[in-house]
């Protein structure tokens, strides 16, 4: 298995004051959703692990699509830095 620097967007001292925040459970579920689709990409059969990823997949959606409602700024500034989506445009 290929280990890969994983993003730290965030800096040390804000994960110890904002674990909860959405912005760190963003980055958190797309650590893992990197972790996992390397993991799958060896191991094609493992179902209970696709399961996994697709139930972080949902997660990951329902927090950005709420942080898109609340706060369109912060929404574009995190889709930036994880480069995960292109932004929306209207």
């Amino acid at each position: 298995m290929v280990k890969n620097a994983f993003i730290s967007v965030i800096s040390q001292e804000e994960k110890e004051e904002n674990k909860g925040s959405v912005e760190f459970q963003v980055v958190s579920f797309t650590n893992k959703i990197r972790r996992l689709t390397l993991h799958l990409e060896l191991h094609r059969k493992d179902y209970s692990s696709q399961r996994g990823l697709r139930k972080i997949l949902g997660k990951r959606q329902r927090l950005l699509a709420y942080l898109s409602n609340k706060n369109k700024v912060r929404y574009k500034e995190l889709i930036g830095q994880l480069d995960i989506r292109k932004p929306k445009t209207r």
